[in-house]
């Protein structure tokens, strides 16, 4: 099978958003996902497939926004302890 550089990176993509639903941690779930998300998005462009670049740039920006979140609150409760 001769594969080239664009389709490892959408098998890589592909896998690490299948490992990121595997965990029950919701940090590490958004982190490999986010990490996915921008590997699909990068897939995206290779293949000059806008659907895929908005898609997941929309659901990595969405990881990031919750990640901050969660450590925002992370520190207002350890302030407040």
């Amino acid at each position: 099978m001769d594969m080239n550089m664009v389709e490892l990176l959408g098998y890589a993509a592909s896998i690490m958003v299948a490992i990121s639903l595997t965990m029950k941690d919701i940090v590490k779930l958004r982190v490999l996902n986010f990490i996915g998300c921008g590997l699909f998005t990068a897939y995206g462009l290779a293949i000059d497939s806008m659907p895929v670049v908005i898609t997941n740039g929309f659901i990595a920006c969405v990881n990031v926004y919750f990640l901050v979140k969660m450590q925002q609150e992370k520190r207002i409760v350890s302030s407040n302890a």
